[in-house]
């Protein structure tokens, strides 16, 4: 008895060791994962003929993840914290987790749309594709509520590894085996970098978590401050990657070349989502004490981004295969080149500037997706994807070619793509505001530059078509991806408040 009661009254002193799960906080990234696994297990059952079956569960699957954001949207919920101190927690569902989330689980529904006849019509594997499409989204929605490296990195790395498999799952395609082998090693070489970064952070501050990080990087031994400024910078490295920076941008054209359209939609938003996600979280709140280093680098980085992006897509002849869909990878690059303005202007003005990188992305995924979806559409009858093949859209799909010049309008900036234009002034002004002058005016050029290569692509949908018109009824998963990004892109350019109210203001939970 004298034991058990010594036992007992240890164990009322001693903390507990067990942590709470809050399982609504974890809904979106759990419920995505299931449904994933579901799809994997059901495909060994369902006959070929019912394949397509697969991708509508899918579907239902990633809007059910999406209606379970609606009683989070408090942005108040933290779990898996650490019992000496609460604050220091891997799972935070705040406002950026959710308004990232939402973003991501949207665009993965959209991409799931568009594939539901890519995949019957390219005899892709439906049920490793739609496993791997649901794995990737669980990943890129796991990373904005990530709070310490580890998960960070294991988060990064659940969201990409399907996603290299993805890019070559056309077998017996050259291009796609190139494309896939290209993105893998020069993804896992940028990670390795990243993990050695978050090894010398972690050897600095003896933390891992963001919060905890940031404390002590405030107070890092003389001794330790070399081996701390270069973990900051290495572990940016792999973040810079995913989000098509240069110099890290190289994989970009020959990937979204080679990878099914789709997939390709899916990367220039959803991956670069990742990318940007990460490298605000380690930015602005785990290395803030080294904003000095990371700020100015950025802005460069942003400037080089932005300016190679619009020069190359400026390149593409029209008449050369596949010309449209580089034009719209090198575009995606050069949009990565703004997305990164408002957080190198974070290090001078901030954190609440990230609004304006997020605000930027929500109305970047809306019309980037919208535009390959109706590439999907007219890859249809016209595989080789070039910008010729666009001519005279108008004549042979009125409602596909006035969607198609919208989106292009909106990226250019151009009325009546109100929805471009704000976010462009948004980022502008936040470079402005963080007195970056400079990059402001690099930024006005390279929106110039884009519109070149915008209008002469619109102006081509409504010129008078060449040879006989192939028309074909539009699948309507297809067509019906095209129409909600149009509809998005139509209401939030009416009202381009809606996504500034959920963005202004602080993110990130106190």
């Amino acid at each position: 008895m004298t034991a058990m009661t010594a036992l007992t009254v240890l164990s009322a002193e001693a903390p507990s060791l067990v942590q709470s799960v809050d399982w609504l906080a974890i809904a979106p990234v759990v419920i995505t994962a299931a449904v994933g696994l579901v799809v994997l297990v059901a495909d060994l059952f369902v006959a070929e003929r019912h394949k397509p079956v697969l991708g509508w569960i899918s579907v239902a699957g990633l809007a059910a993840a999406m209606a379970t954001l609606l009683p989070l949207r408090a942005g108040d919920r933290a779990t898996f914290c650490l019992t000496g101190d609460p604050a220091a927690c891997s799972y935070v569902a705040d406002r950026f987790t959710l308004v990232i989330q939402f973003l991501v689980l949207a665009g993965a529904l959209v991409t799931a749309l568009v594939s539901v006849t890519a995949v019957h019509d390219s005899r892709m594997p439906a049920g490793e594709y739609w496993f791997l499409l649901l794995s990737s989204a669980a990943g890129a929605a796991l990373l904005p509520a990530s709070r310490d490296l580890a998960t960070l990195i294991v988060a990064l790395e659940v969201a990409s590894l399907p996603a290299f498999a993805l890019v070559g799952m056309r077998r017996g395609d050259r291009l796609s085996s190139e494309a896939a082998l290209k993105f893998f090693l020069s993804s896992v070489t940028a990670t390795a970098v990243s993990l050695m970064g978050v090894s010398f952070v972690y050897a600095a501050t003896g933390s891992l978590h963001l919060t905890q990080v940031a404390g002590r990087l405030e107070d890092v031994p003389g001794q330790l401050d070399a081996l701390a400024m270069a973990g900051v910078a290495l572990t940016l490295v792999g973040f810079a990657f995913k989000t098509a920076a240069v110099p890290f941008h190289f994989w970009v054209p020959d990937t979204y070349v080679g990878a099914p359209l789709p997939i390709a939609g899916y990367l220039s938003v959803i991956g670069k989502a990742v990318g940007f996600t990460g490298l605000i979280l380690v930015t602005v709140i785990a290395f803030p004490a080294y904003s000095d280093i990371w700020g100015p680098a950025l802005a460069v980085l942003a400037a080089l981004t932005m300016t190679l992006g619009n020069t190359a897509a400026l390149r593409q002849s029209p008449d050369r295969p596949n010309s449209a869909v580089r034009l719209l990878a090198w575009s995606s690059v050069g949009q990565a080149g703004y997305l990164l303005v408002p957080i190198a202007a974070a290090a001078y003005s901030g954190r609440d500037q990230i609004g304006s990188t997020v605000a930027y992305a929500l109305m970047y995924a809306a019309v980037n997706l919208g535009a390959f979806a109706v590439a999907a559409l007219v890859a249809r009858t016209k595989p080789l994807h070039r910008i010729s093949d666009y001519r005279g859209l108008y004549a042979e799909r009125p409602l596909a070619a006035l969607c198609l010049g919208f989106f292009l309008l909106c990226l250019a900036g151009l009325p009546p793509g109100i929805i471009g234009l704000f976010a462009k002034v948004t980022v502008f002004r936040s470079a402005v505001d963080a007195g970056l002058g400079w990059l402001a005016v690099v930024m006005a050029i390279n929106v110039v530059i884009a519109l070149y290569y915008y209008l002469r692509w619109t102006a081509l949908l409504f010129r008078t078509p060449e040879g006989a018109q192939n028309r074909t009824r539009a699948p309507w998963p297809v067509a019906a991806a095209v129409v909600v990004t149009a509809i998005t892109a139509v209401v939030v350019s009416g009202a381009p408040e809606l996504i500034l109210r959920v963005t202004s203001g602080s993110l990130f939970a106190q």
